[in-house]
């Protein structure tokens, strides 16, 4: 652990949710939970062990178990991801990681789950950011199947709009250019690359928040139309509650480094109400 890496460089948000921890310990886990995030992109392995560290201490804390599902997804272990993502949601109560898991349930090969686990959900109860990975999952799931023309209905969403530029447009326009591509619109596929290329540079350029938006009206290419929103007709059952894995699944095969912890928060997986709140974490050598 490197020294220069302090408790106080996590987020705030994030240190609230330690507060139930030893002092001692909730120090551990917060440059842990740092220097995970700060190892992701460059070497998602050594994030890994910090997030597996920080939950060897603190394993019933949703910001560390969803840590460990995000370096797990970003090593390729989508089993471990999809477990981890289901115990953070239940603990959480949070659907702000469903793109994820519906990508997991891709990784694990079942597209059809992940479509199920994907309508599930009311959408417009989602932030826009979230609504837009959802449907980029939804759609690379449907390609999954070998559906083009529903992967590119399932990204017409309002959030598709060419003439403004939020955080989330470059990957939105980026995907929908692909399944153009994948469908023959050679034209319309080179058209929303370039709004995707332009839209990235621009928010680079102004460094913009999530809620500040760049208009690009006037500097479209001409000659292509944007879709419509369209309705899909789901081939799903309805909307409910999350399916859990069939017995003996890809998703139970958990890696033996992290059985132990699994172990140790079985009561989690439980839904076990008996904990009471604002208890210690015992600590952790």
């Amino acid at each position: 652990m490197p020294e220069r890496i302090q408790p106080k460089d996590l987020d705030r948000s994030a240190r609230a949710e330690l507060k139930t921890l030893t002092k001692e310990n909730a120090d551990w886990v917060a440059r842990h939970l740092v220097a995970a995030a700060e190892a992701l992109e460059d070497d998602p392995a050594l994030a890994h062990r910090h997030a597996l560290s920080a939950s060897r201490r603190a394993g019933r804390i949703a910001i560390v178990r969803e840590t460990l599902a995000i370096t797990a997804y970003a090593t390729g272990d989508f089993a471990l991801a999809l477990r981890e993502l289901r115990t953070y949601r239940r603990i959480s109560g949070s659907d702000e990681q469903l793109p994820l898991m519906v990508d997991s349930e891709r990784g694990v090969g079942r597209p059809d789950r992940a479509l199920e686990l994907g309508r599930s959900v009311d959408r417009s109860t989602l932030p826009a950011s979230v609504q837009v990975a959802l449907a980029i999952a939804m759609s690379g799931a449907r390609l999954d199947l070998g559906q083009p023309e529903l992967a590119l209905a399932e990204l017409e969403i309002p959030q598709l709009d060419p003439d403004r530029a939020f955080s989330y447009s470059p990957a939105l326009f980026s995907a929908y250019a692909e399944v153009l591509e994948e469908i023959g619109r050679a034209d319309d596929a080179a058209a929303w690359r370039d709004r995707a290329r332009r839209a990235e540079a621009a928010l680079a350029g102004e460094g913009l928040d999530l809620v500040e938006v760049f208009d690009l009206e006037g500097t479209e290419p001409s000659g292509v139309d944007v879709p419509a929103p369209q309705s899909v007709e789901s081939d799903e059952p309805a909307a409910g509650a999350e399916a859990e894995p069939e017995a003996g699944d890809a998703a139970d095969a958990i890696e033996p480094e992290v059985a132990a912890i699994l172990a140790e928060t079985a009561d989690l997986e439980a839904d076990d109400a008996s904990d009471e709140p604002g208890e210690a974490e015992p600590e952790r050598a």
